[in-house]
């Protein structure tokens, strides 16, 4: 059997079925918080550390291959891994790979409409509603 890492999602790869779309098997579904971080939103999402906030995704189990070629495409390829401490919703806490963008968007740097698909995504994903709410 195939060894499998946690990965901690925040943006649209919480998405099962985009996930599948990309030929991956995400095993292991669990709604996850992360402490010490905070979500922005620029062109895509990316975690900025920042005492006291927490951010909601979900934990995905992969094989170490799934993950190198779902970060190898161009258009997330400069998400850098780090290790996270992801508390599931069942209150158990797991280490997790969790990729973030190197330098946070510019100032000023939005994408409205990424904005909205990850808000309508973290509503059916069970997220937090007050943290549903603050995505922009």
């Amino acid at each position: 059997m195939a060894e499998r890492v946690e990965v901690f999602f925040y943006g649209l790869f919480m998405d099962e079925a985009l996930l599948r779309g990309k030929g991956l098997r995400p095993e292991g579904r669990r709604v996850a918080s992360v402490g010490g971080f905070r979500l922005v939103i620029g062109e895509r999402a990316t975690l900025v550390p920042r005492a006291g906030s927490t951010v909601y995704g979900v934990l995905y189990t992969l094989t170490p291959g799934e993950v190198d070629a779902l970060y190898s495409e161009e258009s997330v390829s400069a998400y850098r891994p780090e290790v996270v401490s992801a508390r599931a919703a069942d209150g158990g806490v797991a280490p997790a790979l969790c990729f973030n963008l190197p330098e946070p968007p510019a100032d000023g740097e939005r994408n409205p409409r990424y904005a909205s698909r990850l808000r309508e995504l973290a509503g059916r994903t069970g997220l937090p509603a007050d943290y549903v709410s603050s995505i922009d």
